[in-house]
């Protein structure tokens, strides 16, 4: 690994290892505490969109593992228009040992990892967003064991959470269903990845219309936020397309009897996820949050090569 960008640049046994290692990290953390290995470390994080669990996660696996963090804001930085994504790269390559960038064009993280010196993680981009699906992974395999023969499905908007999800389910040899509205649906490019990917991990890929048929025997039922950053200026209309594929008691109830529900936060609650089961037995939401702190640990370390 040299850089975190997309989960489908990793082969199946390296996304299997960075989650058996931060399992490790993880009952570490809870039991003696995380060994010092990222002292002398530090991570840049440049954040082109607001963050609460991106921010505080990618901090605090420094802090807990002996390293720094820097935030880098928006004003600061300027990707592309205040300064070239090369020179920032290579500049940032001079002072720091590993550099994250949450943004909104994939291509501007791309060109980060180009031009750097250092290893470049993904932190979100419109795209993808893989620490997000490490995590959701990890939170997965902690309830079944593992995803291998697991359906899981995703209702709602065919965005960048939803492609992640949809990489790592089928890499790990599950079954990955969409339910999205028509014109909502996964970019012809992606249905095709997925289309590869079933066929060379044996999980079957499907995209439908109907929530009812999307979350049908699910062991996971995922949703996000119908408008992402960036889209504001379509709520009314997204509020209205998605009401369907609202995740509430009745959804649930066509899903398998021991379903978790997923949501990668922040939630609009009682839009697309009602309070009853956000807060229910079957949500591990926090969980799930929580989770980006151990991933992102294990990602980090196999970055700055010390596990």
């Amino acid at each position: 690994m040299k850089d975190f960008i997309d989960i489908v640049d990793l082969d199946a046994g390296q996304v299997q290892e960075l989650l058996d290692l931060a399992i490790t990290l993880k009952r570490e953390h809870f039991s003696v505490g995380n060994k010092p290995l990222f002292k002398g470390k530090t991570l840049a994080m440049i954040f082109q969109k607001p963050s609460l669990r991106t921010r505080v996660s990618f901090d605090m696996a420094m802090r807990h593992m002996g390293g720094d963090a820097l935030y880098l804001s928006p004003a600061e930085i300027g990707l592309g228009k205040r300064e070239a994504i090369g020179d920032i790269a290579q500049v940032l390559s001079g002072y720091v040992d590993v550099l994250m960038a949450r943004v909104f064009d994939h291509a501007h993280v791309v060109e980060l990892a180009k031009y750097a010196d250092i290893p470049v993680i993904n932190g979100l981009s419109d795209l993808s967003h893989p620490c997000q699906a490490m995590a959701d992974a990890l939170t997965i395999q902690e309830k079944f064991g593992s995803l291998k023969g697991l359906t899981v499905s995703f209702i709602g908007d065919g965005n960048n959470v939803a492609v992640s999800l949809m990489q790592i389910s089928l890499m790990l040899g599950a079954n990955f269903r969409i339910a999205a509205p028509e014109g909502y649906k996964l970019p012809e490019t992606i249905i095709r990845q997925a289309a590869v990917l079933s066929s060379k991990f044996g999980g079957q890929f499907e995209q439908v219309e109907d929530p009812k048929v999307g979350v049908k025997d699910a062991h996971v039922v995922y949703t996000d936020t119908w408008t992402s950053m960036g889209q504001e200026d379509e709520i009314a209309i997204r509020e209205k397309i998605f009401a369907p594929y609202q995740v509430n008691k009745g959804l649930i109830e066509n899903a398998n009897q021991d379903c978790i529900v997923m949501h990668c936060l922040p939630a609009h609650r009682n839009h697309e996820l009602t309070d009853e089961v956000a807060d229910g037995s079957h949500s591990v939401i926090f969980q799930q949050a929580h989770n980006r702190l151990h991933a992102q640990k294990a990602v980090l370390a196999r970055l700055l090569k010390v596990l």
